[in-house]
């Protein structure tokens, strides 16, 4: 008997800016931003799709979102809040039975393949519709917050089809579809193309996965073994099981002195250095972090790790630079010479897509 795969991917919309709305209704459809106030030294963590509107994201300095949204209110983050929001809400996915891949704080993958079988692919992920309808109405109901959802017969579509009509969304990809529906858009939704990736297809004349799709050079040229599967993504193509157990949990770096120092161009290099290595391994496993954490040893052996987490995963260098140095400053970390500095990041998860626009 064959069996068709069915496949939810469900992203709660702006989560932590959606907390605190919910929280406090003064602040619904006013563009919030989760993180220090502009006036002091801070990042954004989260935005609002309010403030979205005028270029704020995660991870940008809160001075820079401050004068991008003049209006933006902001607000400072609870995660502990966030966390035990995150409790409530896997708690009614688990309630639907499907398997489940927990990707983030806000984020997972539902397999409904044994509940949703009917004669054909694309009857059963029809089939499925009631259960999205029905978890998005639970999470509005119980929770006050909305969700997006992709529904596919693998984790890729599925992904691409939630961040298809964000927010509040419920998206279908039929298998008979899938193909035409992938033609119009960016090669940066694909799962595995971050920027460097984007940047090198793009100089080849491939921007959009339409174009992928009919190129008839070698792709290893272009982005090295990643190039056959690549072009199995670009025709809507995906055979990864859900993960239920994280084989990467954090990627890191540190470097110890042979002598003791503050020299703040020596730290600046070293972070850099480090970024930049954490930043390839990151593409190389195709994984974002939301976290970002240092780590400093003084000569006495005394040990201090402080860290940042964002909405956004981030993948590139400066950002997880700027949010290095950023920890050092905000908690004055050298008040006195360095024997050790590392960074690292955690909260490990695919890289969001683009906003899609409608098709």
């Amino acid at each position: 008997m064959t069996v068709f795969r069915v496949i939810f991917h469900l992203d709660m919309d702006a989560f932590y800016a959606s907390v605190e709305q919910r929280d406090n209704p003064a602040l619904r459809g006013k563009p919030v931003i989760v993180g220090a106030p502009p006036t002091q030294r801070g990042v954004v963590c989260a935005a609002s799709y309010e403030a979205r509107k005028f270029g704020v994201r995660s991870a940008i300095p809160s001075a820079t979102a401050g004068r991008l949204c003049p209006k933006g209110i902001f607000v400072r983050p609870r995660m502990d809040r966030y966390r035990d929001e995150s409790r409530h809400v896997m708690r009614l996915l688990a309630q639907t039975g499907a398997i489940i891949e927990p990707m983030s704080i806000d984020e997972a993958y539902l397999d409904l393949t044994a509940l949703c079988q009917a004669e054909n692919a694309d009857a059963s992920l029809v089939k499925s519709l009631p259960l999205a309808r029905q978890l998005k109405e639970r999470i509005q109901a119980e929770r006050e917050l909305t969700a997006s959802v992709g529904i596919a017969s693998n984790k890729l579509l599925a992904k691409i089809a939630s961040d298809h009509q964000k927010p509040d969304g419920l998206t279908l990809i039929p298998e008979k579809e899938k193909v035409r529906f992938l033609q119009p858009l960016p090669v940066r939704v694909l799962y595995g193309v971050g920027k460097v990736t984007e940047q090198v297809l793009n100089q080849a004349g491939v921007t959009t996965v339409g174009d992928l799709q009919v190129y008839t050079g070698d792709l290893r040229a272009l982005v090295g073994s990643f190039g056959p599967k690549l072009k199995q993504f670009a025709f809507g193509e995906d055979d990864r099981p859900l993960e239920l157990g994280e084989e990467i949990k954090s990627v890191s770096g540190e470097e110890t002195f042979w002598q003791d120092t503050d020299d703040r161009r020596v730290l600046r290099a070293c972070l850099r250095e480090q970024a930049a290595d954490i930043s390839t391994r990151l593409r190389r496993h195709h994984l974002g972090a939301r976290t970002v954490q240092v780590k400093v040893r003084y000569g006495d052996f005394t040990t201090l790790t402080r860290q940042i987490t964002v909405e956004e995963p981030l993948t590139e260098a400066k950002d997880i630079y700027r949010l290095g140095c950023f920890l050092l400053g905000r908690h004055k970390l050298v008040p006195r010479p360095l024997r050790l500095l590392g960074l690292g990041v955690s909260s490990l998860l695919e890289p969001a897509g683009q906003q899609l626009a409608l098709l």
